[in-house]
């Protein structure tokens, strides 16, 4: 697949989520740095669907990108929440809100649910899917964390 394919199939794959009146309400809270809990989770999509076609991984893309979207789906500001425990808590409440909001599949939920691990120590990502947004999620994280250290 050419460059300019797998970048029009990810637009059609993000498009309908990413339009959302609901999902739009996380650019209201920001994840790390500056960056909205909107555009980490783009990031984290965008990532995940081209880090899985570099390694030529046979995933379900539709799944990969909708479950990479919606991980951090959990509608409040971390940093302001009094939960010391966000960390552990916040794949379950994003799992709740997005299947509220969302029709999903069992694969999306997994990735929502297993994305913080090892962290959440008892949700171990159980696809390809899954494993490769927990991956990217953290490699995305820690940019983000580590571009704020840069600013300051």
């Amino acid at each position: 697949m050419n460059r300019e394919v797998a970048h029009a199939r990810f637009r059609e794959l993000i498009e309908e989520l990413a339009a959302d009146a609901r999902t739009k309400r996380m650019k209201q809270f920001i994840q790390h740095s500056d960056k909205s809990t909107y555009d980490h989770c783009l990031d984290v999509a965008r990532h995940s669907y081209f880090f899985a076609k570099r390694l030529h991984l046979q995933v379900d893309e539709a799944a990969l990108v909708r479950g990479a979207f919606l991980h951090d789906y959990y509608l409040y500001d971390w940093h302001t929440h009094n939960d010391h425990l966000h960390g552990y808590h916040h794949p379950e409440i994003a799992v709740a809100n997005a299947s509220r909001d969302f029709a999903l599949s069992p694969k999306e939920l997994d990735i929502i649910r297993s994305h913080m691990w090892p962290l959440t120590i008892t949700k171990v990502p159980s696809s390809k899917e899954a494993a490769v947004v927990c991956f990217i999620d953290k490699v995305c994280s820690l940019r983000e964390t580590l571009r704020r250290k840069k600013i300051r």
